[in-house]
């Protein structure tokens, strides 16, 4: 077997870094996970985590990123399908599974209130959920499906219900998705 070259093994440790880092901080919180904790879990030094990342607001940041790809990948992935009726059902059963997620929903919102009032940390947050809310409304826009909303609009509306409802099913999850799948029927019914 062919030894790693140097940058194939900086991206195998980043790689397992990100993967020890979701782990931990899914389950015991941003808070709770230390540098060192993810250091010791993923079988690195300190200093490997800080030769990959300048601290923890930069880890969780990477991992939420890494997160967030994921379901706008499986959201792109929905609408991208060609009819309406199969984008409702792909999207029910994906919002049944995804919205109030306990270990990514609690990080979202104890990452937010934790770095708040770091204002570059708020930018940059600020960035990201521009950018989804653009790619998601250049997919709903892409599709041709007719919105009673401008595709940004309903990018936007969709994306702040889903957040509120997955922090409501994060605490409660006998909480049914049912309304989130409502009102998009009904943002997503053809103008009358």
């Amino acid at each position: 077997m062919a030894r790693l070259s140097r940058t194939e093994s900086q991206a195998q440790t980043r790689k397992q870094l990100l993967a020890t880092a979701r782990e931990l901080f899914f389950a015991d919180g941003y808070v709770q996970t230390s540098l060192e904790k993810v250091a010791d879990a993923a079988g690195y030094s300190k200093g490997a985590v800080y030769s990959n990342f300048r601290n923890k607001i930069e880890l969780c940041t990477a991992v939420l990123d890494e997160v967030r790809a994921e379901r706008i990948e499986e959201v792109m992935a929905i609408i991208a399908l060609d009819s309406a009726e199969l984008q409702m059902k792909a999207f029910d059963e994906w919002a049944r599974r995804v919205v109030g997620d306990p270990g990514w929903t609690s990080l979202e919102v104890e990452f937010v209130s934790n770095t708040r009032r770091n204002e570059d940390v708020r930018d940059a947050l600020g960035d990201r959920l521009d950018s989804i809310v653009n790619l998601m409304a250049a997919g709903i826009d892409a599709s041709g499906v007719d919105t009673r909303l401008p595709g940004h609009e309903t990018a936007l509306t969709l994306l702040a219900l889903g957040t509120g409802l997955g922090l409501f099913r994060s605490i409660n999850p006998s909480i049914p998705v049912d309304g989130l799948i409502d009102t998009m029927k009904i943002i997503l019914r053809k103008h009358q």
